[in-house]
């Protein structure tokens, strides 16, 4: 259990948005002006093998400023949103020990709402109904698992990653054990948290966010991601690396797409995952928008709403 108590000042300062439109760098730059810390919220970068597919600080970044729950696992460690929850409470119990405000970044809104608002209390998996739908994945295909979750909860279908295998299978595990949709389940109450949340949102326009998206594709493959990508290849079937950026490079290494096609395909993708970003975080009617353009703006509109 969370020992903080409820402190009006305590404040958790959340930055998101879409992949590639430089949370990174305002993050960086909002918390060297406020001298605190940074928690990572992005889900991708919890992984330590994962480094240039999921555009982790840089070295130089995290030297700046310190950075929690980036490359603190492994890709062959079991993670879940409910572990994270209770870990990144507990850090935040000591950061705010010592700091009245600390920042959490991401792009991964499930994980950024675990810590604002809590998570639903949701069955634990069933071993055999999970063992069914792994085998119907490993068989059919990723689209056996979509068909199965538009016929038991299409709420949830719409707004979920349909590329993320393990998204679906536990949310499928859910409807299956319980019988009520995932998406009635997890509308449940929010939970008080022992700190006030203050959440920013960065935005530019689409077309530059496309270009920002494409450009940085060709800096990872620059930077080695093929290389990274092919010392994972045989640990492909973990659901760490279920992701955009390593799955395209495998279908290349099975021999089924070029290399120019799996880059193609990552653009895509990528371009087709900050859309859905975009959607979840639109539902927080309280967040403001910002547009990064501009850093320095955006890090004196950040400390004046704060103080």
């Amino acid at each position: 259990m969370n020992r903080m108590t409820n402190d009006p000042d305590k404040i958790l300062l959340v930055i998101a948005g879409p992949t590639a439109v430089g949370k990174t760098d305002i993050s960086v730059a909002v918390a060297g002006a406020l001298g605190t810390e940074i928690l990572s919220a992005d889900s991708r970068q919890f992984y330590r093998e994962m480094n240039i597919g999921t555009a982790k600080p840089s070295l130089q970044q995290l030297a700046l400023v310190p950075h929690h729950f980036i490359g603190h696992i492994s890709i062959h460690e079991d993670y879940n949103i409910s572990r994270f929850e209770k870990e990144a409470l507990a850090r935040l119990e000591d950061l705010f020990a010592r700091y009245g405000v600390v920042i959490m970044t991401g792009g991964s809104g499930m994980y950024i709402d675990a810590v604002c608002n809590g998570i639903d209390d949701l069955p634990d998996a069933n071993p055999v109904i999970r063992k069914e739908l792994r085998a119907g994945f490993e068989h059919y295909g990723i689209q056996y698992l979509r068909n199965r979750l538009l016929d038991l909860d299409p709420d949830y279908y719409m707004e979920v990653d349909k590329c993320n295998p393990q998204r679906l299978i536990r949310a499928l595990e859910v409807c299956m054990t319980t019988g009520v949709p995932f998406s009635v389940l997890r509308r449940q109450q929010r939970r008080e948290r022992p700190f006030r949340v203050l959440s920013f949102g960065l935005m530019t326009d689409r077309e530059k966010l496309y270009e920002l998206i494409n450009h940085r594709v060709d800096l990872m493959m620059e930077a080695g991601l093929e290389e990274e990508a092919r010392t994972l290849y045989p640990y492909r079937q973990l659901n760490s690396l279920q992701t955009v950026g390593y799955r395209e490079l495998f279908e290349h290494f099975d021999g089924k797409i070029s290399l120019d096609e799996a880059v193609i395909r990552i653009k895509t993708n990528t371009r087709r995952y900050a859309k859905r970003q975009l959607t979840w975080f639109k539902r927080n009617e309280t967040m403001t928008w910002l547009n990064p353009d501009d850093p320095d703006c955006v890090t004196a509109m950040v400390a004046q709403t704060i103080n």
